[in-house]
């Protein structure tokens, strides 16, 4: 078998140009992808009429459809006909569908969120048994940011199967109510030191109206140490709740050891 070195040589140069215009040209799709991402994020964003969710969404949709062209654009670089590409993606769409199925439910359930919108950017929720902030939504992942400014990544799927909790959805205050038993002799002083932390504490709403109060006589059997029951009770925001109440409860503890 004779190898023309002419013709092998001439093949080398051509494929290897085309491999360099290929790289060159993924690393200019890549870059104007993330500019056509920001520039999205800037146009909707100046309008202050689209809720942050969807600019997100829209934005990453936009850097996902460039990257596809310049796929689509390397591969007729190198002379792969499309048509015959889709023809054969188009026999094997069942394989890939059943293999990327998890994948595709949270692709399907992103759109259905940005649809619905059950939440929206710097809500607070509590979903798939995990409680945060909502930082954004992709086209398959939610980030949330947990109180301790840990990173929460959720699949789509995962959040729209499950039952969401948005503490923010409705404005306005809730009130916690906390009880603890002291004993009667020690509960002037504990309540009039934990009323002075909570009205420290800037999450209260009206720090003025919080109160700390005896409202019942547990236990008289023992008259040396007779046992009454302490009520904490202050207005704050429902995503407040949770972490006020754990305070109040850490601070009793505290005083009531100390006694």
């Amino acid at each position: 078998m004779t190898v023309n070195l002419d013709t092998l040589q001439a093949s080398l140069v051509l494929y290897g140009l085309n491999a360099l215009y290929a790289i060159l040209l993924l690393a200019i799709g890549w870059y104007l992808s993330g500019a056509m991402q920001r520039f999205v994020t800037r146009v909707l964003g100046v309008t202050h009429r689209v809720d942050p969710l969807v600019t997100v969404f829209v934005a990453s949709v936009t850097r996902y459809a460039v990257l596809a062209v310049v796929g689509i654009a390397v591969l007729q670089l190198f002379g792969i006909q499309t048509a015959s590409l889709v023809a054969v993606l188009g026999a094997t769409s069942l394989a890939i569908g059943l293999a990327l199925q998890g994948t595709l439910s949270n692709l399907a359930a992103g759109v259905m969120l940005l649809l619905f919108r059950p939440f929206h950017i710097g809500n607070d929720v509590e979903v798939a048994g995990k409680a945060g902030k909502v930082r954004s939504l992709s086209l398959f992942m939610t980030e949330l940011v947990a109180p301790d400014n840990t990173q929460i990544l959720l699949p789509n799927g995962q959040v729209w199967g499950a039952a969401i909790v948005n503490h923010s959805a409705y404005p306005g205050t809730g009130e916690i109510k906390v009880t603890f038993p002291v004993r009667a002799g020690s509960a002037n002083t504990l309540a009039n030191q934990i009323l002075e932390k909570l009205r420290e504490d800037p999450r209260i709403d009206d720090r003025a109206n919080a109160a700390v109060h005896i409202s019942k006589v547990i236990d008289v059997a023992n008259p040396t140490a007779p046992v009454v029951e302490l009520t904490v009770s202050a207005t704050v925001k429902p995503s407040d709740a949770d972490a006020v109440k754990q305070r109040v409860l850490d601070h009793a503890s505290a005083l009531l050891a100390a006694a």
